[in-house]
Formats: structure tokens, sequence, C-alpha cells
């Protein structure tokens, strides 16, 4: 939780046009799945985190706009 509210900040609002956004703790925990046990994105368990594609189209998404980098080192300077 504490590593959590060091990066809620950092992740964009939901937009408040179209179907409002997955949640973004459960992505993240996908994304993390994904990492952590090396299977591929198509292998994610859809009942825990929701349909791969939306979890691999916003890990995607946060890469190409560097938001993966702030998440790092938000949480580097943690310790």
């Amino acid at each position: 939780d504490a590593q959590w509210a060091r990066i809620e900040t950092l992740l964009p609002k939901n937009g408040g046009r179209g179907r409002p956004w997955r949640d973004h703790r459960t992505m993240i925990d996908g994304m993390l799945w994904v990492h952590a046990s090396g299977a591929s994105w198509r292998d994610l368990p859809e009942e825990e985190f929701g349909p791969w594609q939306t979890v691999y189209d916003r890990y995607n998404r946060w890469r190409k706009d560097g938001l993966w980098q702030q998440i790092r080192e938000a949480l580097r300077c943690q310790r």
C-alpha cells in the first residue's frame, strides 16, 4: 500500500470520455504477473486481471510515454 501511494499520483486520470478505464492497480498487478512468471501476455488470467489485450495496451502506452521510468524512479527514492 505504501508503494501504491507513491505511484498513484503519477498514473493518468480517466479522461471522462468513452468507457471508464479498468482499475490501474489491477492492470499493474497483471503487468507484474506477466513479468514475474515469464508467461506470454495471452496467458494472463482474464478472470483476475481482465483481458490480456487491455493490460498489454496500457503497459505499452505507459512504456512509450515514459511512465514506467517515472514509476521506477519514485519507487527507487523510497529506499
